[in-house]
C-alpha cells in the first residue's frame, strides 16, 4: 500500500500532512480540503453526517487510496463511524490529544481548544471523563481561530492580537493550566503565534505524531517504508480544493507541503 488520503475542511489537514511525510517520506499523498462547507465547527452533527460519507466514499471512487485519513477533528468526533461504514478501505480519525495532555499536567489543569462544534461533542466529554477525570479541564471553541489559519496559509498577514484574543480568556479563567489541547488540525499551523498568549511553561499539544504512527501501523510501516511505490505516483501528488476559493492564492502554500499540482473541483 502506498497512497493516503488526507481530508479536511480547509488547510488545517497540512498540519498532519507534515508529520506523515516526517515519518513516511515515500508514501504518495493525495490531499482533499472541503472548502465549499467550510467551517465544520459551527455546522450541526446532523449536516456533517449527512455529508461526509456520501462525499469521502465519492473521493474513494475517484482517487482509490488504500487509506484515508480525516484530518479534522470536527469531521472525527462527529461522523467517523459513519464515514467508515460508508468507505472499504481503513479509515484513520484524529482523536483530542486530552490523554498525553492530562499525563504531561504537573498542575493537572488543562485546556481544550477546539471548533465550536469538537468541544460541545459528547465524545470529547467521553475523551476527558476516560483520560483526564483527575484534571480540571476549560473548554474553548474558537471558529476566528480556523479562519485566521486560513488566511494565514493563504498567504495573508494576521495580526498577532487576533489570535492571542481567541486564547487568553482561557489562561484568565484557569491561570494553573500547564497544557492545552490543539483539538482542530488547523490550530498546529499558528503554534508559534499561540505559545506566546500564555505562561512560558504552557505546552501546546496536538495528535499529528500520533496520528502518522497510526498510518504506519494501519499500512504495515516497513513496507510503505521499503516499497517501490504504486502506479498512482505516476502522477504528481495533488490537492483537490472543494468549493470556489481561488487556487491561485492557496497554490503556493500546498505547494510548500509537497502538493505539486493544486485542482478546483466544483460543488455540485
Amino acid at each position: 500500500m502506498a497512497h493516503a488520503l488526507i481530508f479536511d475542511s480547509g488547510v488545517g489537514g497540512l498540519s498532519v500532512v507534515s508529520e506523515i511525510r516526517k515519518r513516511l517520506p515515500k508514501l504518495h499523498l493525495s490531499y482533499v480540503a472541503d472548502d465549499a462547507f467550510r467551517p465544520y465547527g459551527t455546522k450541526t452533527e446532523t449536516a456533517l453526517r449527512a455529508r461526509l460519507p456520501g462525499l469521502l466514499k465519492t473521493l474513494e471512487n475517484m482517487l482509490a487510496p488504500d487509506l484515508i485519513v480525516i484530518a479534522c477533528n470536527t469531521a472525527s468526533v462527529t461522523a467517523l463511524t459513519e464515514i467508515r461504514a460508508a468507505v472499504s478501505v481503513p479509515v484513520v480519525g484524529v482523536v483530542p490529544a486530552i490523554k498525553p495532555a492530562a499525563k504531561e499536567s504537573v498542575s493537572k489543569s488543562i485546556a481544550v481548544l477546539g471548533t465550536p462544534g469538537t468541544v460541545k461533542r459528547e465524545y470529547v466529554d467521553s475523551l476527558i471523563d476516560t483520560f483526564a477525570s483527575d484534571c480540571s479541564v476549560t473548554l474553548k471553541g474558537s471558529s476566528a481561530l480556523v479562519e485566521l489559519a486560513e488566511r494565514r496559509l493563504a498567504g495573508e498577514d494576521i495580526s498577532a492580537e487576533a489570535v492571542c484574543d481567541e486564547v487568553t480568556s482561557i489562561f484568565k479563567k484557569a491561570p494553573d493550566i500547564d497544557a492545552v489541547v490543539l483539538a482542530c488540525t488547523h490550530f498546529p499551523l499558528l503554534k508559534d503565534m499561540l505559545s506566546p498568549c500564555g505562561p512560558s511553561h504552557v505546552k501546546w499539544i496536538d495528535s499529528g505524531a500520533a496520528i502518522a504512527r497510526r498510518v504506519e501501523t494501519v499500512l504495515n510501516g516497513e513496507a510503505v517504508l521499503n516499497a517501490v511505490k504504486s502506479e498512482i505516483t505516476d502522477f504528481d501528488e495533488t490537492a483537490f480544493l472543494i468549493g470556489p476559493d481561488a487556487l491561485t492564492k492557496r497554490s503556493a502554500t500546498f505547494h510548500k507541503f509537497g502538493f505539486s499540482r493544486v485542482v478546483g473541483l466544483c460543488p455540485q
